[in-house]
């Protein structure tokens, strides 16, 4: 069994830090971000990945600076046959380089397509049928390094980025516990990646707008892509509205996309006209008040057929 530097920071990394360690590898120390202050109150807030190393006694790391040698001296230390990477920052060589057998990183896509930080949100966004994860050996650029495995899987036609998170978490779990030991073993010989390359940028407040003048299939895969976490907006007068779950209806309509089609509450119809069909907001969410089904939303205020979403009006 392998010796094991273990680097990540949200849960997904977590199911795979403790597959290995189910699987009998010892991790002997775990590497995450430093804690940060969050929230109105300004708690501490400690990684997942750390909380979990914590629970089972192990030493972590928190370095402010990859390049620093203090830190790159306590990896050395470690002895480490092997470093894994599962959701963490860019490495530099002196680090990647430092286990003899190098450093295996986990990926949530089907390698090269949604290289960058946000590959199972831009997936569903672009409305691909089929993701999956890709285990291989990192090299001095972002996600290009030799691939060692992959495993695809289907996306739901109403699967949403929390949804696929959480399968795609298990899934490579799975994955990467065989990489290892397929790995260590000789068994895999790694591959130079081919193929069309995409890029999965970091997903910002900018992505998160909703366009109207897009179609109704684009804006719905919008919603499932953010979903619940960061979430579609738009702007209803001067308040943003999240859109946590929505679907296309039949029909069409001569108002501008943006405009309220038809709101009923009795027949939970919030219907937006967009820039190439009929878009229905079936959840949603009024800035600074709670998330709600698109019925009990129109119950509460008072929208009517001609109103604007996407525009800042007083």
């Amino acid at each position: 069994m392998a010796r094991i530097v273990f680097m990540g920071t949200p849960d997904f990394a977590v199911a795979s830090a403790q597959a290995l360690l189910e699987s009998g590898h010892e991790i002997s120390a775990v590497v995450s971000v430093p804690d940060k202050q969050a929230g109105r109150g300004r708690k501490v807030r400690e990684s997942a990945l750390k909380i979990w190393a914590a629970a089972h006694a192990l030493p972590v790391m928190q370095p402010a600076d990859l390049h620093d040698g203090q830190f790159i001296a306590e990896l050395r230390k470690c002895n480490a046959d092997l470093f894994v990477v599962v959701a963490f920052s860019i490495l530099p060589p002196e680090v990647f380089t430092l286990p003899a057998r190098g450093t295996i990183n986990l990926h949530g896509s089907l390698l090269p397509a949604y290289r960058g930080a946000a590959p199972i949100n831009w997936a569903i966004i672009n409305g691909e049928k089929e993701t999956g994860v890709t285990t291989f050996l990192i090299d001095a650029k972002v996600d290009t390094g030799a691939i060692l495995l992959r495993k695809s899987t289907v996306i739901g036609n109403e699967e949403t980025f929390g949804e696929l998170y959480e399968r795609l978490k298990i899934i490579g779990a799975d994955l990467l516990t065989i990489t290892v030991e397929k790995y260590l073993n000789g068994e895999i010989e790694p591959v130079v990646q081919k193929g069309e390359i995409t890029k999965a940028p970091k997903i910002t407040p900018q992505h998160c707008q909703i366009d109207w003048e897009k179609s109704a299939f684009e804006i719905r895969n919008l919603v499932r892509g953010l979903a619940p976490y960061p979430t579609a907006f738009s702007w209803f007068k001067t308040k943003r509205i999240k859109v946590f779950r929505s679907e296309i209806v039949a029909g069409a309509s001569s108002r501008r996309p943006g405009a309220v089609v038809e709101a009923d509450a009795a027949a939970g119809r919030f219907i937006i006209a967009t820039g190439a069909g009929l878009l229905n907001l079936l959840e949603v969410q009024l800035e600074g008040k709670k998330r709600m089904h698109a019925a009990d939303f129109l119950r509460g205020y008072q929208i009517r057929a001609g109103e604007t979403l996407g525009e800042i009006r007083n």
